[in-house]
């Protein structure tokens, strides 16, 4: 783990932002399509921790960016070339656009300034999304992963990130996958490679740090 220099250095409010991944009704909600994998988020304390986080980055400036995952009703757009998307297609809940099921799940909180970011297809936000764009525009050169799934969506996201020049960090404690037993084995034998990797009470101490001195 990287020392509290370090990490405080790559997480300057200017320079950074803190996505989460998939933190939305349908996945990890109680009524999710993923009933085992919102049971992990849960049960772990990542979605807590996520939440944790948000709060933090509104406090000290950081920018959060919102990355979900929907369909379209009839489906166009969306892959079929795999058998997780097939499998997708036939669960009970589909993460169709407008629906509560594409909406951030509690207790993550929205900000106006917040950015959502939402695909139709593949298994990363910074592939054929906005994303890139948007982190670029906004001089984003750390981004802080956290959310679900261990197993897909945040592997993806970080190799993403880092092939585009961007340092990840994931605070190990604020994703989540299943078997739950899987998360901490990935993050040290694959995510430990390419990635900053690091706990949430250490990132929190950091962005506490850098949060505007309020004057009575």
């Amino acid at each position: 783990m990287p020392s509290y220099e370090e990490l405080r250095e790559l997480l300057d409010p200017a320079t950074t932002a803190l996505l989460t991944v998939e933190c939305q009704q349908g996945v990890v909600g109680p009524d999710s399509a993923l009933p085992e994998l919102a049971e992990a988020a849960r049960a772990s304390g990542a979605l807590t921790r996520v939440a944790r986080l948000v709060d933090a980055a509104h406090e000290s400036g950081v920018q959060v960016v919102h990355a979900i995952a929907e369909r379209r009703p009839d489906g166009r757009g969306a892959n079929h070339n795999a058998r997780l998307f097939r499998a997708a297609g036939r669960l009970p809940v589909q993460q169709l656009r407008g629906t509560t099921a594409v909406r951030v799940a509690p207790p993550v909180e929205v900000a106006e300034e917040d950015l959502v970011v939402r695909r139709l297809h593949g298994l990363s936000p910074l592939a054929g999304t906005d994303l890139d764009a948007l982190l670029r525009n906004l001089g984003c050169r750390t981004l802080v992963v956290t959310g679900v799934s261990a197993n897909v969506a945040v592997p993806n996201t970080v190799f993403d990130a880092v092939n585009r020049g961007y340092t990840a960090v994931v605070p190990g404690d604020a994703i989540a996958g299943v078997p739950a037993d899987y998360t901490p084995v990935m993050i040290r034998n694959t995510l430990a490679l390419v990635a900053t990797i690091t706990t949430t009470d250490e990132v929190l101490a950091c962005l506490e740090q850098t949060r505007p001195v309020r004057r009575a």
